[in-house]
């Protein structure tokens, strides 16, 4: 158990950081103080104890990334309830499932959302407030949460007669052992499952990150993943409100251009992001500029290549902002080429290794001592790792975890929990890698998209995809097994297509040269047979990992 409780690390951080800037709406720049969300928490508290809300019952929260997203989350675990964090991507039908699943009392919904959802559905929910104004949305006969948000104030000047101040911020003792968020995960088997994190689960994470100093008091950090994700939470809000940072919440679908101008206004000290977001500035503007006839001779030239790397490393990192001490990539395997490119231009990333069930963290190095194709080293004195397999530095073999981070478990699911967390406390990944002796660990794939030929060869289609998405008029693929043969379902980049004039009729001949070259980049035994054109974009959960189950 950490000795840090995480309640009151969050105590002591509002009253320390009283006068600075907490978060940020980008959209329109509407900034809370901590002083300001400590009250706006301490009037949700007010609103609970009217409400008679227990200890450890659920309130379920979904919508954007907002200041009032934020202020819910805050309140619901420094109260000592049990937050459970929707992602706004899911369908209403998806969304009223994990209601119900989570015996959830109260919602707290943008309005936009609520079109979408039906009360009668709801079991348990007593009622429905909006996080666009705190409006009742709904609510159950016989109940008069409606009445008590209008009398809210009155309520709250009566409860803090003499002001709300800095020494006004009491929060109940909860030990770590509480499980404080419920988080639905939406993976590529298609199952959603409730994870329990606990007190303990969320120190781990937060305590790493302060003793780390990814952030630090008065620093900034611009949040675009879903706050509603481990990864985000823990490292785009959590972290940096327990140390003093202030974050900015883009709120907005990050597409590059958006990303980009958001970063030059409020040039982050760190980025967290995902994959796809390095992947596309790679693909959409450094390998046209590379590629060009003149720049792959000037590449070719010793010392002038040094110069023209420097000068590509600078507008990557001007792009974000220019003032960041790392980018942070997790949440899912970084393409190789990118990666070895951002390696070979000495960019300042690192690729970190996690999952919800740890809350997320499992794994990280300071991209300084990074080792390319590595997920960083275990977070020492925290996490623990052991491979399953005779030759764990060498020989691939599933990933098993145990330490601070790990979950309690799956809510109302032991058979789910039985079958990854054992009773010696370590949990199964499914995930296959090796593990050097520093604690270093390096991930190959999945064991469930593992594919094991006929002759007993091993296959990671991870691997096989991330040449190939590299390839031209390539957007995205998945590789798959029918009848004993690899099989490559593509995405085609309809945009490059356009760009070179490439028809629809001309593909076929295209992707068959592809193939060819692909099997001249893979073993014998990854060769792939064939690849088949897919029209539309593959499903994808809000993590923007593709949904497998659905093309397997």
């Amino acid at each position: 158990m950490m000795k840090e409780n995480i309640i009151k690390i969050f105590q002591d951080s509002f009253r320390e950081n009283w006068g600075l800037p907490a978060v940020t709406d980008y959209t329109d720049s509407k900034t809370l103080s901590y002083a300001d969300l400590a009250r706006n928490i301490a009037r949700l508290h007010v609103l609970f104890n009217q409400c008679q809300l227990k200890r450890g019952q659920k309130i379920a929260l979904i919508g954007k990334n907002t200041t009032s997203w934020v202020t819910v989350f805050m309140a619901t675990i420094t109260y000592g309830a049990t937050i459970v964090p929707i992602l706004h991507e899911f369908n209403p039908h998806d969304v009223q499932h994990i209601i119900n699943h989570s015996e959830a009392v109260l919602l707290f919904c943008s309005d936009s959302i609520w079109d979408q959802l039906e009360m009668d559905k709801l079991k348990a929910i007593r009622a429905v407030i909006s996080i666009n104004d705190m409006h009742v949305l709904a609510e159950r006969d016989g109940e008069t949460i409606g009445q008590f948000i209008r009398g809210l104030s009155s309520r709250f000047r009566h409860t803090f007669k003499k002001g709300f101040t800095r020494d006004s911020i009491h929060y109940p003792d909860i030990d770590n052992s509480h499980v404080m968020v419920l988080n639905y995960t939406s993976g590529t088997t298609g199952f959603s499952k409730g994870v329990m994190i606990t007190g303990n689960n969320v120190a781990g994470n937060v305590v790493f990150g302060i003793r780390s100093q990814l952030h630090r008091k008065g620093t900034r950090c611009l949040s675009f993943l879903p706050l509603a994700h481990a990864y985000g939470c823990a490292f785009d809000m959590l972290t940096p409100l327990a140390v003093g940072a202030h974050i900015t919440l883009l709120g907005r679908i990050p597409s590059p251009k958006i990303l980009i101008k958001a970063m030059s206004e409020v040039r982050p000290h760190l980025i967290i992001c995902v994959p796809l977001v390095l992947e596309k500035i790679y693909r959409k503007q450094i390998v046209p500029m590379i590629t060009r006839n003149v720049m792959r001779w000037a590449l070719a030239i010793p010392y002038l290549d040094t110069k023209i790397y420097g000068q590509i490393r600078k507008r990557l990192v001007d792009a974000f902002g220019g003032n960041f001490e790392e980018v942070i990539v997790g949440g899912a395997p970084l393409n190789s080429e990118v990666e070895d490119f951002l390696y070979k231009i000495k960019f300042p990333f690192t690729v970190g290794y996690g999952m919800t069930e740890c809350a997320p963290l499992v794994s990280y190095t300071h991209w300084s001592e990074y080792i390319p194709h590595t997920a960083g080293r275990l977070l020492p004195g925290i996490m623990e790792a052991k491979i399953l397999s005779d030759d764990p530095v060498n020989k691939p073999g599933e990933i098993c975890l145990r330490g601070e981070n790990v979950m309690r478990g799956y809510f109302k699911n032991t058979e789910a929990t039985d079958r990854v967390l054992y009773e010696d406390g370590w949990l199964h990944t499914g995930d296959i890698g090796t593990l050097s002796p520093d604690g270093t660990i390096a991930i190959r794939g999945r064991s469930k998209t593992m594919i094991l030929t006929s002759n007993g060869q091993n296959i990671y289609p991870e691997d096989i995809e991330a040449k190939l998405n590299n390839m031209p008029f390539v957007m995205e693929s998945l590789i798959v097994e029918r009848d004993d043969k690899l099989v490559a379902l593509v995405y085609p980049d309809y945009d490059a297509m356009d760009a070179t004039g490439l028809t629809r009729d001309q593909l076929p001949e295209t992707m068959e040269q592809i193939r060819k070259e692909l099997n001249s980049l893979v073993a014998p035994y990854e060769k792939v047979s064939a690849i088949q054109i897919v029209v539309n974009e593959f499903d994808k959960t809000p993590k923007r990992s593709i949904k497998r189950f659905l093309y397997s």
